[in-house]
This record gives C-alpha cells, structure tokens and sequence, in this order.
C-alpha cells in the first residue's frame, strides 16, 4: 500500500520529535538518513512535476543527469545565494545558511540574520549535518555532483552575481540602451564591486568584462561626463583590490591610460581614486614598467604637490611604489619629485611619506645632485628632533647619499654635527641601518679634517 504525502509527513514528525529527545550515535545518524529519505519521498510527490523541467527553479547540472536540469527543493537552497548548499551551518536565529556567504555577511559587519532581521546573539556557525546529509542523499539520488565546500573568493560568486554582471554589462555596451540605462549600469557596477569582494571575482571568468564595460568612455553624452569618468575609475579601483585582476586590468589596452586621464583632468576624488588604483595594479612589477613608461608619474607628482591630504597619500603611495623599479626612479626625479618631497617636509606635511620616497630616491646621483642644493639643512633638522626612528633613518641615509658626492655637503654636516652631535648620537641609538649610516658619516667627516702640520 502506497503511503501518502501526510502520512510521510506524520513519519517524518515521528522521527523529528525521537531526535530532539536524544539517542545514541548510531541510531542518531540512521534516523537522520531516515529524515533524509522521508523528505526526499514528500519532495518527490510535491515536486514531481517540477522535476521534468515544469516550473519555475535553480537547474543545478551533472553529468548523469541526462534529462537536463533539476529543480533544487527550495529549502536546500542558501538564502543569500539562491545557490545549492554545499556547507550548511545554523546561525544563533536558527536559520541556515551556507557558512561561504554567512561568513561573507558577518564578516562585512553584519550582526543580524539576513532572513529574519532577528539581532544576533552570537556569531557561531553551527555545522547542519541533518540538512548536509539530506542534500548529499538528494543530489546522489538525482546525478548531481555534490562538491566539497572551499574558501577561495571565486567560490563566494553566485548565479545572481554572474546573472546581475552580465546584465549590467549588456546594458553598458548595447547600442539599444539609453544613456540613462548606461549611466545607471556605471554606477551600479561601482556600488555593487565596492560593497561585495566576490562580484569583483566575476571579471576574471568574462575575458571581454573590461572593454565592455570602459566603452561607456566613447558613449556620446557620456564620454564627457565626469560623474562618469569617477565611476569607471573608481570601479576599476575596485576591481584590482581583488588579486587576480591585477594582471588583467594592468594588461589591458585602454586600463592604465584611463586612470591617467583621471588624474590629469578629474576632479579632486577621481584624481585620488586614480592614483590608488595605479598603486593597487602596481604591485605587479610588470604593471609597475608600464605605468611609469605611459608617463603617469607626472601627474602622480602634480596631484602629491597640490591635492588633499588624502589624495597626496594616495600619490605619494603609488609614487613609492613605482620606484621599486630603477627605471621609474629617473623619471621621478626628471619630474620634480625631489622638490615636491622636500617642501613637504620643510611643511611638516607627509613626512613619513616624503622622507621614505627620497631614501628610496637618494641613490640616483641626479637626486643627490638636487637635494643638496635645499635639502641638507632640514634633513639635519628630522635626524634631530623628529621622534620618529624611521624618520630619523631615511633622513639620514639621505645625507649620507648627499655626502657621499659632494664634499662641500659633508662639510656642512661636519659644522653641524660639532653644534648638535646629531651623527654620534644616531650612530648609537637609532635604528641598525640608521647607526651604519651615521657612523659612516662620521667616518667621512673624520677623514675630512685639515690634516695638523708636523713641526719641530
């Protein structure tokens, strides 16, 4: 006698009610594969239909599942993914959740349950082995692989991401699309690869992502914009934050050109999101050559001399960071860097920053050459009476760079060092590097000294 869908569900409480009263191991995992089979059954008679493609749900493909896709019961089904779960966990509420995107949620600050609202009063993940068997039972029963959950940022992005993606893009680059549906795709593309890291993964997988999405750059009646250039900028800033876009985006054709158009002719964010996004890319020595090569340390210099503190940290940044590459380190110094450095120091603006590029800098002769002429004195003033040791340290292996070519400089630090002792004290007190420089400071100045004539 076959069993009806009430009289499966009356079974099913049965078991339910004999697991919350407790049992021994054994027969609490033979009653969970139990649970398993029973609701496998309901489903079956719920969902037959549903299961020969008729209807509305996730298709979910396998290679033995020749009939095309099954509809995933709803309840296997992640609610912030819409995805099928692959490590299901109970949060505090008692909703379940895949752990991935649960993590992603909590980890972004989140302290409430996305379904029910409900404030959290904890953050545990709790392993949901009851549903994990019921979907593994499931997907073995319907030829659906069942992969082992793993933590990767590619693994976070969804079929809504991907579907959401795709859309956007269609709507940047189709010729039937409004420029209002353009302008409104650029801004959500910002948004949504600011707000959620896995979107920023979903690039990777569309080898032609990029130059749909800057055609919006050659728009007519958008191409102007400079609501529009902040966007694209700022979401290519995005997008490189996620490791495996740096090569991609750096490789590109039209990326690093349009980021130097953003800092010679944007507005004071686009010009500060442009530089952040150069340093980003340049983590890659070969992004580095390119970038210094399409001459985008220029401007990366002029927004250091005159733009918010904020963007100057941003310059300043990616300036220091192009220069890890020789190459770069000449075209610096061609353009100013060594002025624009020296004045904020003699501000008390950017120190730190301004201090770490001219050591770096300090070696190249031609720097050396423009330092001594208005950068000695203040160097000698951060040796002695900045607090800070690193300060302390590139201020004084930039003067040894200086003395090392020019023995009129060296005699300027020698008239200082018998007034302050500045070289004698770093020499004993400051960092490893700073005492090597100081002592060999205090070497040259010692060998410089006016030799007393021998008498009778």
């Amino acid at each position: 006698m076959e069993i009806g869908v009430e009289g499966l569900k009356a079974k099913l409480r049965r078991l339910v009610d004999a697991i919350a009263d407790g049992g021994d191991g054994c027969e609490e995992v033979e009653t969970y594969d139990e649970v398993a089979r029973l609701v496998l059954q309901i489903r079956g008679l719920k969902f037959g239909a549903a299961r020969n493609g008729e209807g509305e749900g996730v298709g979910c493909d396998s290679e033995n599942n020749e009939g095309g896709s099954v509809k995933v019961p709803d309840h296997f089904l992640c609610p912030l993914s819409s995805e099928l779960m692959r490590d299901p966990v109970v949060l505090s509420s008692g909703q379940t959740y895949d752990r991935r995107f649960i993590q992603e949620w909590l980890s972004s600050g989140n302290r409430t349950c996305p379904k029910t609202q409900q404030v959290l009063s904890n953050i545990t993940l709790t392993p949901n082995y009851l549903v994990r068997g019921m979907i593994s039972n499931w997907c073995t029963k319907n030829g659906v692989s069942f992969s082992p959950p793993s933590n990767t940022d590619l693994d976070l992005v969804t079929g809504n991401d991907r579907s959401t993606f795709t859309s956007l893009l269609d709507n940047i680059s189709s010729p039937a699309s409004p420029i209002s549906e353009k302008r409104q795709a650029v801004r959500d593309l910002r948004l949504l690869t600011k707000r959620n890291k896995s979107f920023r993964a979903v690039i990777g997988e569309k080898p032609g992502a990029i130059s749909q999405f800057l055609s919006v750059l050659s728009v007519p009646g958008l191409k102007d914009n400079p609501e529009v250039l902040e966007d694209t900028v700022t979401t290519i800033l995005n997008l490189s934050i996620h490791d495996s876009n740096k090569k991609i985006l750096g490789e590109h054709a039209d990326v690093v050109p349009i980021l130097i158009m953003g800092l010679k002719s944007g507005a004071m964010e686009t010009r500060s999101n442009s530089a952040a996004a150069l340093f980003s890319l340049s983590a890659l020595d070969s992004n580095k050559e390119k970038i210094g090569g399409l001459c985008a340390i220029k401007y990366l210099i002029e927004l250091l001399e005159d733009g918010t503190l904020e963007a100057q940290k941003d310059a300043a940044a990616a300036i220091f960071s192009l220069c890890v590459v020789r190459e770069n380190r000449g075209r610096a110094v061609q353009n100013g860097i060594v002025d624009v450095a020296l004045k904020n120091i003699k501000n008390e603006t950017l120190l730190d920053e301004s201090l770490a590029i001219l050591a770096l800098l300090c070696s190249d002769q031609e720097a050396a050459e423009k330092l001594k002429e208005n950068g000695v004195l203040c160097l000698l003033k951060v040796a002695r009476e900045n607090p800070g040791k690193r300060n302390k340290e590139n201020a004084v292996v930039v003067l040894f760079s200086i003395c090392m070519y020019d023995r009129k400089m060296l005699r300027v630090v020698g008239e200082d060092e018998k007034l302050n002792g500045t070289m004698a004290w770093l020499a004993l007190n400051g960092t490893s590097r700073a005492q090597r420089k100081a002592a060999g400071i205090l070497e040259k100045v010692k060998r410089t000294k006016p030799k007393t004539p021998y008498s009778c």
